[in-house]
């Protein structure tokens, strides 16, 4: 069994910055490629961002290109740093794991985390 727990949500005021982390742990064979997702209340779940397996591709959602980057340290842990933050970006933030970074994007994933809470506000 493989695990993903997220760290480093929290409030701040619109136009601040904030880092989320997403790690792996338990049985693992292989590394994969991860992202991120998140969901605002009465809304669909949306893609954020997705890094490849060795770091070296990454896709972003339009909305946050330019203000969001994507980064890999090890196998095993992904980071978020947001930047320029906008109160739309409130939602809880999910890590997703699997082996193709193509299927990450498409909301195929796996494994997911259980998410941590991103406030901003006006």
């Amino acid at each position: 069994q493989v695990q993903l727990v997220e760290s480093g949500g929290g409030l701040v005021q619109a136009g601040g910055s904030l880092r989320l982390g997403c790690a792996a742990s338990g049985r693992t064979f292989s590394t994969y490629a991860m992202g991120w997702f998140r969901q605002a209340p009465g809304k669909e779940r949306e893609f954020v961002a997705g890094i490849s397996r060795g770091g070296d591709n990454t896709k972003y959602a339009d909305s946050v290109k330019g203000r969001f980057t994507i980064s890999r340290d090890n196998a095993k842990n992904v980071y978020l740093q947001m930047n320029s933050l906008k109160p739309e970006d409130t939602a809880i933030y999910y890590c997703a794991a699997d082996g193709l970074l193509s299927t990450v994007v498409a909301g195929y994933a796996t494994m997911w985390g259980r998410g941590t809470q991103v406030t901003v506000s006006p």
